[in-house]
């Protein structure tokens, strides 16, 4: 008993170094070539993306530059500080002068507000990037009818096949005994 049972792992490791099997995955069959008959484009239509611009044109209300805008405060503040600075003597002559000028800045500017020009109505011109759909073909695959062994096949690819496409070849037995 003890022999039967060493004898059979021993053979099992010797059956399993002689074999013809390949490592790896299964694959059945083999690869060989096959001539190509003909490879016909397949397209399938897209939308595809375009930026467009879009431009117009929009009328606004736009002030006009305040042409002489701070002359009158200006001209009030000199004359502000003038008479800030001669109506006192000593020691409050400074804040006087300031306060003078400030006062104759804000008269000044009141007296030069009536005077600007109203706003004036332009055209200004607008525009938008936007994307435009668009439908195009695209090429998806091709359709390979191709001969091996006298029979003629038919398959779909990716990519243009050339005058050869590489077949997968499988055998099985008819007769299941």
């Amino acid at each position: 008993m003890k022999c039967t049972i060493i004898a059979v792992p021993i053979g099992l490791a010797v059956l399993a170094s002689c074999s013809t099997v390949p490592s790896g995955p299964a694959v059945p069959g083999y690869v060989d070539t096959a001539e190509v008959i003909q490879a016909e484009p397949l397209y399938q239509v897209a939308q595809v993306a375009r930026p467009v611009n879009e431009c117009w044109t929009e009328t606004v209300t736009q002030r006009n530059p305040r042409q002489g805008a701070y002359a009158g405060a200006v001209v009030g503040g000199i004359i502000g500080g003038v008479l800030g600075n001669q109506l006192v003597r000593g020691r409050g002559r400074t804040p006087m002068t300031v306060a003078g000028s400030m006062v104759g800045a804000a008269i000044g500017q009141g007296f030069s507000a009536p005077f600007q020009p109203p706003p004036t109505p332009a055209n200004v011109r607008r525009c938008r990037t936007v994307n435009r759909y668009e439908p195009r073909q695209q090429l998806v695959g091709y359709r390979v009818h191709y001969r091996y062994e006298g029979q003629t096949f038919t398959t779909r690819t990716r990519g243009y096949p050339g005058r050869f496409i590489r077949v997968r070849v499988d055998v099985d037995p008819v007769d299941g005994t």
